[in-house]
């Protein structure tokens, strides 16, 4: 690890510690989640998920950042996509087990045990389902979409004032990486299994799971690019 590596590290720590060690805080802390949730799936995304892409890129290129990043556009995005999936999260966890119910499915996945019950993993899988096979696909490719915004204004801040040019960059999506890729093998094989843990978990821990899901995928996309770099240069 370089010294750019520990000064992160620390960094970590003194945000999280405080929350861990102090029983007041940490109370604060889910009391404020409880009246706020939104304005802190806002905060939590902006910080983790932000954190995440910044992790990524120094796997891949041995920096945190570079030129044309752009740390403060990408960290208010996500703050605010953040909040749409603390929405969404919602929505379909609500609406989920409705819909069963109205398909006289519902003993199936209202038990009455708490904790990791067949009918609580079903319950989860579900949600799980219908949010990535639904909302999934259109809030990846909106985040694809704000991500080139950003990346086409420089990385400066007048990216969060200057109007998206959505036909345009959607005309320009690599719609088959898109497809073979993000759609087909993150969804299946990261984001359900993922998000069926997420929905396991205590409504109040649920949002700060999700986002700190940003820096896993992350990582395993970026030690894969990595990989897959090397294996070129080795043919």
């Amino acid at each position: 690890m370089k010294t750019k590596d520990w000064i992160c590290l620390l960094i970590i720590i003194a945000i999280f510690a405080p929350f861990l060690l102090s029983d007041t805080l940490y109370d604060h802390y889910q009391e404020t989640n409880r009246q706020h949730p939104y304005l802190l799936a806002f905060a939590k995304f902006a910080l983790l998920a932000t954190f995440g892409e910044m992790i990524g890129l120094r796997i891949k290129n041995g920096n945190y950042t570079e030129k044309g990043f752009g740390i403060l556009p990408r960290a208010v995005v996500w703050g605010l996509l953040g909040t749409w999936i603390a929405i969404a999260m919602k929505t379909f966890a609500s609406g989920v087990p409705g819909l069963m119910t109205s398909l006289g499915l519902g003993d199936l996945i209202h038990p009455a045990q708490e904790g990791l019950t067949p009918g609580n993993l079903l319950r989860a899988f579900l949600i799980s389902l219908m949010m990535n096979t639904t909302f999934g696909p259109v809030f990846m490719t909106l985040h694809k979409i704000t991500d080139t915004h950003i990346l086409n204004c420089g990385g400066k801040p007048k990216a969060l004032i200057t109007p998206i040019p959505f036909g345009k960059i959607l005309g320009s999506l690599n719609w088959k990486v898109q497809w073979q890729f993000v759609f087909k093998k993150t969804i299946p094989l990261f984001w359900i299994p993922a998000h069926t843990i997420t929905f396991l978990l205590p409504p109040q821990s649920q949002v700060l799971f999700a986002a700190s899901l940003s820096i896993v995928l992350g990582v395993i996309l970026s030690i894969a690019a990595v990989a897959g770099r090397k294996k070129e240069n080795k043919n």
